[in-house]
């Protein structure tokens, strides 16, 4: 089955609370809802990003799975579930909803890190912290590694894979970096970047690969996965 946007035939979970996340499922022209996995990423932890990010999808997913244990006799329309977290994994969990034969539903949950000289960046602690992140960039470099699972909730067949990507930046004013610390957006995004901010984007010199798998979901690396599963 193709995970074209035209007559879609399948449900989507995006497991995601994020503003920029929902944009882009929606801006592929999918219909979706979305639930939220509650865990406490600090207990994860690898050395590799791409293995932390993909622990932590698959963690995401993990949780909403359950939750979706809890709820499943609430579903009537015998549509299944895709879930899409963010790293490289194939793997079969348990079925949860209806026979394989059933119109699927997409479980998408998806991490993102910052990598800055060969260390992982999460989000910053404080405004310390996120100041300290963003002078580093200012005229330097750092990469993002994304995740994407998604699981076939019909089947219980789960793919994932992790994306990078590269930027670069021009000098970053202070005021520009204050300005950001007192807004405050900066405090919720792995390691204080987000360059689609209006503030930002000016002093981004060069992104070497997607913007959208900077903004957290990598448009091509989700809908190959998403065909992968149904």
């Amino acid at each position: 089955m193709d995970s074209t946007s035209l007559n879609q035939q399948f449900k989507i979970i995006l497991g995601s609370s994020s503003i920029a996340r929902k944009q882009i499922l929606s801006d592929m022209g999918f219909q979706f809802t979305t639930m939220y996995a509650d865990i406490d990423e600090k207990a994860i932890r690898k050395e590799k990003p791409e293995d932390l990010v993909m622990a932590l999808a698959e963690a995401k997913a993990d949780a909403i799975v359950g939750k979706l244990q809890n709820i499943k006799n609430q579903e009537t329309d015998g549509k299944s579930t895709l879930v899409i977290a963010a790293d490289t994994v194939e793997k079969v969990e348990p079925k949860l909803h209806g026979s394989e034969d059933a119109e699927p539903t997409l479980l998408i949950t998806c991490d993102q890190v910052v990598v800055y000289e060969g260390a992982i960046r999460e989000k910053p602690s404080d405004k310390e912290e996120a100041r300290q992140f963003l002078k580093d960039y200012s005229g330097g470099h750092a990469a993002t590694v994304s995740s994407v699972l998604v699981t076939n909730l019909n089947t219980g067949l789960k793919k994932g894979e992790w994306d990078k990507v590269e930027i670069h930046f021009h000098d970053i004013p202070e005021e520009i970096i204050e300005n950001l610390i007192e807004e405050g957006i900066v405090l919720n995004v792995a390691g204080g970047l987000i360059i689609e901010h209006p503030l930002v984007l000016p002093y981004v010199k060069q992104v070497v690969g997607g913007t959208d798998s900077v903004m957290g979901l990598p448009k091509a690396l989700t809908r190959r996965l998403m065909n992968e599963v149904l």
